[in-house]
């Protein structure tokens, strides 16, 4: 079959003087610049991102990132170098092109070929087993001091930050003081949902009945923000919060801000909390003039709330739809204490 290759051929020298016209080293120039700002994080949400690490963890990885893009690019640039070159050099114009039809394989282009994408699967693979063994979210972070401890809820649609040893909660707010390690147990009190704090600690999932853990610590005072990257619905895009990482004298003073300012977290009241509503939503109906307009503060009424989260879920008896958070339903029923989902 004769293909008729006109349009292709045109379309070929239509992007040679169009190479010609803007030149080698304006190119490149471009290319890097247009790089450099996807790649480079932007102010309006540096410190919502690995790229700008507030910690350990978060630094790892945005190093295996890079050298994760850079090892990529060994193989991915020389393809884009070499298809205009062999389009040019083998295209089908008479005189030009260089014919070569019993041209099957050559040793040293195979090896090349299939030997710098094996090397740089391996590289990269060693690198991830290292990564991940190193960003163990298990794995307990040794300090000069000993680590704060937070107890995670997840709700529909907020997070509840547990303090049990300081004997606080909050939500729309996680305050850690810095080079101080933090040790986080987490849960969830409806469907599953994905926990995230990007320039702090990597993504971790909570279930109900279930616990996970994760460990980090900070080690520059800021502020950035997490959230919930699993989607549970309309009040999905407002689960989110705010972390505020403070020294431990501004530490001090938040947990003495937040026991005077609190209201009892009792079982009443995280029966509302657990309704299905955003931060927002509960905010105009718990709030009090001295709370901050973005976060909940509360005083434990017990300290064993965590635990009971969890243990509802395992004693073998189903949670009726009035029961269980998330549901529609939750709240409006006769209020029971006993029952399980399994």
């Amino acid at each position: 079959m004769d293909w008729n290759t006109g349009a292709p051929v045109r379309l070929l020298q239509y992007w040679t003087q169009l190479w010609g016209y803007i030149g080698y080293r304006s190119f490149c120039l471009i290319f890097f610049l247009s790089l450099l700002f996807f790649l480079l994080p932007h102010s309006s949400y540096a410190t919502e991102t690995f790229l700008v690490p507030l910690g350990p963890v978060a630094h790892e990885q945005k190093t295996h990132f890079f050298w994760a893009t850079a090892l990529t690019m060994v193989a991915i640039l020389p393809v884009f170098v070499l298809v205009p070159v062999i389009l040019i050099k083998y295209r089908r114009k008479k005189g030009k092109g260089i014919y070569a039809p019993k041209w099957e394989s050559y040793g040293p282009l195979e090896l090349i070929m299939w030997g710098v994408p094996f090397l740089v699967i391996f590289v990269l693979s060693f690198m991830l087993w290292r990564a991940t063994s190193m960003l163990d979210p298990y794995k307990e972070i040794e300090g000069v001091v000993p680590p704060v401890k937070v107890q995670v809820v997840g709700l529909d649609w907020k997070w509840l930050f547990i303090y049990p040893e300081l004997k606080i909660a909050t939500v729309g707010e996680l305050v850690v003081p810095v080079h101080t390690p933090v040790s986080m147990i987490l849960t969830s009190d409806t469907v599953m949902q994905s926990f995230w704090i990007a320039a702090l600690a990597g993504q971790i999932y909570v279930m109900p009945g279930m616990t996970t853990r994760l460990n980090f610590i900070a080690t520059k005072n800021g502020k950035t923000q997490g959230e919930n990257t699993q989607y549970t619905g309309k009040g999905f895009t407002e689960q989110k919060f705010d972390v505020l990482i403070k020294s431990e004298e501004d530490f001090q003073d938040w947990v003495a801000q937040v026991r005077t300012n609190g209201i009892t977290l009792d079982p009443q009241t995280y029966k509302r909390l657990a309704m299905r509503s955003t931060r927002k939503e509960m905010q105009k109906q718990l709030a009090t003039p001295q709370m901050p307009s973005n976060a909940l503060y509360f005083t434990l009424s017990d300290p064993q709330l965590f635990q009971s989260i969890v243990m509802r879920y395992h004693s073998g008896k189903p949670l009726s739809m009035e029961e269980q958070p998330g549901t529609v339903k939750f709240g409006q029923g006769e209020e029971k204490t006993e029952g399980a989902q399994p």
